[in-house]
């Protein structure tokens, strides 16, 4: 009998990458969104794997129905990519940010402590995490130093998985994931908006990018290749945290520079810098080191910026 997956948080990019990679592996994937009547599953369609998942309603901040649902469909793993995933929106939404990242992981650990502690749970953490790491590369052993509420839930929310994993034994993991980009990313997301912008502006649009701190520093992947790393950390023999990363880090001005590039234009001609777009705390460099990855999960990051860069102006037409 196939084994049977449940990804929390389905309809965003890496629920939809996920449920595509566990689909071809033979998994049975079932997919939880608030209202999976009303929800919108532009993701999977545009991978052509909606008609494979099986979609429920679920919302990870209530603890019955969570409880409810990991009983009804008694998957042997879940993936909790829930919750809100914008950093900028989090300084707007704090209660929620905290809400669905914090007490939805909360929820998830506690059903799974109750109904069956053989459920494996990987749990999606962010390099934001860090902080501002400087020029020395965070690994699993750096200290979380938080500047956004988006950060501070997925701390919270990290902390309760290996609070769970020591004090009751589950096998329970966080992927501590770096920026990680492809097409399905949605414009609210700087590196989504510099793209779609710059194929406007090649189309004739004749607008200007209006822009933040260009001279952030962070780490850009692929998203396919990520959504691997959080397969391989539940098929270990043992749960531990992962820092999922390329290892190298870019400017934000390198990653416009590329985008304009790529449909031959010089971005210097078409951005502007507006400091009404800086973020309270913004992180001034993020820059990971993932060796620990590739050491144990045999998982190393092909694609590099530019590559990323240049998929993404290549997938933004089928947007």
């Amino acid at each position: 009998m196939n084994p049977t997956a449940l990804i929390c948080g389905i309809s965003g990019q890496d629920g939809a990458y996920l449920a595509q990679l566990l689909l071809s592996i033979g998994y049975r994937v079932i997919g939880t969104a608030r209202d999976a009547q009303m929800s919108r599953f532009d993701n999977l369609d545009r991978l052509g794997n909606r008609s494979q998942v099986q979609v429920v309603s679920m919302a990870i901040n209530d603890f019955r129905s969570v409880l409810q649902v990991l009983s009804r469909h008694q998957p042997a793993e879940v993936y909790n990519l829930a919750g809100q995933s914008s950093v900028g929106l989090s300084f707007e939404q704090p209660v929620e940010t905290l809400e669905s990242i914090s007490i939805g992981t909360l929820n998830l650990l506690e059903s799974i402590r109750f109904l069956d502690k053989s459920i494996r749970l990987y749990n999606a953490s962010s390099g934001e995490c860090f902080g501002d790491t400087g020029d020395s590369p965070a690994n699993e052993e750096t200290p979380f130093r938080p500047r956004s509420p988006y950060a501070v839930a997925k701390a919270a929310a990290f902390w309760q998985v290996a609070n769970y994993r020591e004090a009751y034994g589950l096998f329970a993991c966080s992927g501590i994931l770096f920026n990680h980009e492809s097409p399905l990313r949605p414009e609210r997301f700087v590196t989504q908006k510099v793209v779609r912008a710059a194929r406007r502006i090649a189309g004739g649009s004749g607008e200007r990018l209006h822009l933040g701190n260009l001279d952030i520093q962070r780490d850009w992947g692929w998203a396919p290749e990520y959504v691997e790393a959080m397969w391989r950390m539940l098929q270990q023999g043992k749960p531990r945290d992962y820092v999922i990363a390329t290892g190298e880090t870019r400017s934000l001005k390198d990653f416009v520079a590329a985008a304009f590039a790529a449909v031959g234009l010089h971005w210097t001609d078409h951005v502007e810098t507006d400091p009404g777009l800086m973020r309270p705390t913004d992180i001034r460099i993020s820059h990971a080191d993932p060796s620990l990855a590739l050491a144990h999960l045999g998982w190393q990051a092909q694609t590099h910026m530019e590559d990323v860069v240049r998929r993404m102006v290549d997938g933004a037409a089928l947007v």
